[in-house]
């Protein structure tokens, strides 16, 4: 399984979960094999300074992910996700190895837009 993480550096699994899907510095994008993970590359998010809808989804679906974990995320960016097959789990926290650990383990499951997502329209 490729799974993608929210992070706000990149210091791969050691890095604090980024709360803010659309702001996350770096993403970590790692492999898991019967629970051991195999591989983990830190990638800057390329749309930092400003992205398009729909825009940082494709970039972590092009890295093949089958996963994406984030503290928090707008609707709009839920279904696209869910357009790229891609599963998103919000309520992330702690360190990516964390996030792993918590997904992997059933306590962080299903996306729900933030608060902002849904004061702004976009839920």
């Amino acid at each position: 399984m490729r799974i993608a993480v929210t992070a706000m550096t990149d210091e791969g699994l050691a890095a604090p979960v980024a709360q803010h899907f659309g702001h996350a510095p770096y993403f970590v994008v790692l492999d898991v094999d019967a629970a051991e993970v195999s591989s983990v590359e830190s990638l800057a998010n390329p749309f930092l300074e400003g992205h398009q809808p729909g825009q940082i989804p494709q970039f972590i679906s092009e890295q093949r992910a089958e996963v994406m974990l984030s503290g928090g995320m707008g609707g709009r960016a839920i279904q696209f996700f869910e357009q790229f097959g891609i599963a998103a789990a919000t309520g992330a926290a702690g360190t990516v190895a964390q996030a792993v650990t918590d997904y992997l383990d059933g306590r962080v499951l299903g996306a729900k837009p933030c608060a902002d997502s849904e004061a702004h329209g976009h839920g």
